[in-house]
C-alpha cells in the first residue's frame, strides 16, 4: 500500500468560498482540528493579500507540531518573500507558488508568452530555493494546458528546485480519463519527474472531483489537494472526508492508503461548517446528516439483520456517534475540564471558566447537555473580539402574534459607552429585531444572509444563527447561538458588526504605530 500525501487548503481556497470570513482565532482552531484529523500539510492563507492573513498564516506555523503548513505566492518575488517571513521560524516552511499555464490564461490573463510564463517561473523557483527546502509549483488550469509545454515547464522548475508539482484541473472542467492521462504524460515524458512528488488538485463544477483525483492517484500522483466539506471557489474543491474514506472503503481496488485519523471526520467536519457558516446538506456523502440513515422498510430491514447489508461505511468509523449525555446538572469543574480536552480543546483559565459557567447555565435550562452542545458553548467562548469597545446588548423586547404587528425594543451600549434605545416594526419578529439594531447601530449595514440551524434535537434544542452583513460596505459573518431563536439572531448580527470594529480599530492601530 501506497502513502498519499494529502494537502488541506481548507483555510486557503475553501475561505475563498463566497460568504466565508474567518479570523485569525478560528483559522487556527481549525488548523489545529487538522493536524489532529492527520493531513500533511495544511495551506494556511496567502500572507502577501493583508496583514491579516499574513499573521494568521505565521500563528498557525508555530503553533502546530507535526504538520507542515505552505502560504500561497504567486510568481512574483514580493508574495514569496512574504511567505518565508510568515514562515521563517518554522520546523519545514513550504511555499505553494502559482502561475496559470493554459493558453486562454496565459493569453487574456498573464498577457504572456509561454516562453516568459516558463522563464518566469524558473526564475521564483530558483529565487524562492534561496530560503524554501520546500517548494510547490503549480500549473493552474493545468488541465487545459498543452501538454507538450506542461512537460518542458515541469522538468524545469524541479531543476530549479521544485520539490512539488501540481497539476489542477482548477475549474473542474476535465474527466477522469484525461485527468488520469495528464499525470501519466507527465511520468513518461519529463526525464526528471522521480525528483518531485505529483500533486492533484481538483474542482467540482461538474461534480467528478474525487472521481478525478482517485484517477490521478491511479496515474502516478502521491498528494491530493483538498478542503474540508468540499468547501471553495464555485462548486468547491474535491472533499477530503470523501477521497479519504473512498479509499480506505475500497483498499481492494485502491491499493494506496492515507494518515487521516478517520474518527476525527465528524468533528473536523462540524468545526468547519459551524466557523465558515457553510453547512452540510443532508445527503452530503460520509458526513451528511442522512448518510447513515434507512428510511425504506426493506432497507430497515436489512440493517437489522445485519448492517452490511446496506451500510459499507460504519458510523464508528467516520466519528458518528450517539448524541448522549455527557455531563449533567450536577457535573463540576473537573469533569468539565477533562470533557473539554477530550474534545481537543486546549482552553486558557480564563476561557475554561467562561465555558463553564455558560455550562452551568445551560444545565439550568436544558435537561440533557450533549457532546454537540458542549461544542457551541467552546466555539462562542472561543470567538476573539479582544478588548476592543464594541456594541453590547444590554436589553431587547420582541412582540408579535398573529393578530399583533412584530415589534422589536432594543437597548444597546455602544463603543463610545453610551445607552441607546429604540423600537421598530417588521412585517416578522426578526425583520422587527433586526431593523431595530440597524437604526441604533451607526455603521451603514445590509443583511446579505441569514441561517438558523438546530444544535441536536429536542424541544430544548440550542439554537444558532449565521448571518452575513456589509458594514460599510466590507463583508463580515456573525455567529450566535442560544436556546431563544430571537436572542441567538441578535447575537449574531452584533457578532458580525462587532467583528467589523474590531477588525477597524486594528488597522488603525497600525496605521498609527506606522
Amino acid at each position: 500500500m501506497s502513502q498519499i500525501k494529502i494537502f488541506d487548503t481548507t483555510l486557503r481556497d475553501g475561505e475563498q468560498s463566497p460568504g466565508v470570513n474567518l479570523n485569525k482565532l478560528e483559522k487556527l482552531e481549525i488548523a489545529k482540528q487538522l493536524e489532529r484529523y492527520g493531513v500533511d500539510r495544511i495551506e494556511a492563507g496567502f500572507p502577501a493579500t493583508s496583514e491579516g492573513d499574513f499573521n494568521a498564516v505565521k500563528t498557525i506555523a508555530e503553533t502546530l507540531k507535526s504538520t507542515s503548513v505552505t502560504g500561497l505566492a504567486r510568481a512574483v518575488k514580493s508574495d514569496i518573500d512574504a511567505c518565508w517571513g510568515a514562515l521563517k521560524n518554522t520546523k519545514e516552511p513550504c511555499v505553494h507558488i502559482v502561475i496559470a499555464t493554459s493558453p486562454i490564461h496565459m493569453k487574456y490573463k498573464l498577457k504572456q508568452t509561454p516562453e516568459e510564463v516558463l522563464n518566469t517561473s524558473v526564475e521564483m523557483v530558483s529565487y524562492a530555493s534561496q530560503n524554501f527546502s520546500q517548494i510547490e509549483w503549480s500549473a493552474e488550469d493545468a488541465s487545459r494546458s498543452d501538454l507538450d509545454f506542461l512537460a518542458r515547464i515541469i522538468e524545469k522548475v524541479i531543476d530549479a528546485g521544485a520539490t512539488v508539482i501540481n497539476l489542477p484541473d482548477t475549474v473542474g472542467y476535465a474527466t477522469p480519463q484525461e485527468y488520469g492521462y495528464m499525470f501519466r504524460y507527465m511520468k513518461e515524458n519529463v526525464p526528471n519527474i522521480d525528483r518531485a512528488r505529483l500533486s492533484c488538485h481538483c474542482h467540482n463544477d461538474l461534480g467528478m472531483a474525487v472521481a478525478n483525483s482517485i484517477a490521478a492517484v491511479e496515474n502516478g500522483a502521491t498528494q491530493i489537494e483538498g478542503a474540508i466539506n468540499g468547501i471553495g471557489e464555485r462548486a468547491g474543491n474535491v472533499s477530503i472526508e470523501e477521497v479519504a474514506v473512498a479509499l480506505k472503503v475500497r483498499a481492494d481496488a485502491y491499493k494506496h492508503t492515507t494518515g487521516i485519523q478517520l474518527d476525527e471526520t465528524k468533528r473536523t467536519s462540524d468545526l468547519v461548517a459551524k466557523l465558515t457558516g457553510m453547512y452540510v446538506q443532508s445527503n452530503k456523502a460520509i458526513v451528511g446528516r442522512n448518510a447513515f440513515s434507512h428510511e425504506s422498510g426493506i432497507h430497515q430491514d436489512g440493517v437489522l439483520k445485519n448492517p452490511s447489508t446496506y451500510e459499507i461505511i460504519t458510523p464508528e468509523m467516520v466519528g458518528v456517534r450517539s448524541n448522549t449525555l455527557f455531563l449533567g446538572k450536577h457535573s463540576g469543574r473537573h469533569a468539565f475540564q477533562d470533557n473539554v480536552k477530550k474534545l481537543g480543546y486546549d482552553l486558557s483559565e480564563e476561557k475554561l471558566q467562561e465555558a463553564f459557567n455558560e455550562f452551568k447555565l445551560l444545565t439550568d435550562r436544558k435537561k440533557d447537555v450533549t457532546d454537540e452542545d458542549l461544542f457551541t458553548i467552546l466555539m462562542e467562548v472561543q470567538t476573539d473580539m479582544t478588548k476592543v469597545d464594541k456594541y453590547q446588548l444590554e436589553m431587547f423586547q420582541v412582540q408579535y402574534g398573529t393578530a399583533n404587528i412584530p415589534t422589536a425594543t432594543v437597548r444597546l451600549k455602544t463603543p463610545a459607552g453610551n445607552a441607546v434605545e429604540t423600537a421598530c416594526t417588521g412585517t416578522g419578529s426578526v425583520e422587527a429585531l433586526y431593523k431595530t439594531l440597524d437604526a441604533l447601530i451607526e455603521e451603514d449595514l445590509k443583511l446579505v444572509d441569514y441561517q438558523l440551524n438546530s444544535v441536536g434535537g429536542g424541544k430544548d434544542a440550542l439554537a444558532e444563527a449565521h448571518v452575513q452583513l456589509e458594514v460599510n460596505g466590507e463583508k463580515v459573518n456573525g455567529r450566535g447561538a442560544a436556546q431563544d431563536v430571537i436572542e441567538a439572531s441578535a447575537t449574531a448580527f452584533l457578532n458580525g458588526v462587532n467583528r467589523y470594529i474590531v477588525g477597524q480599530n486594528t488597522t488603525l492601530k497600525k496605521e498609527v504605530v506606522k
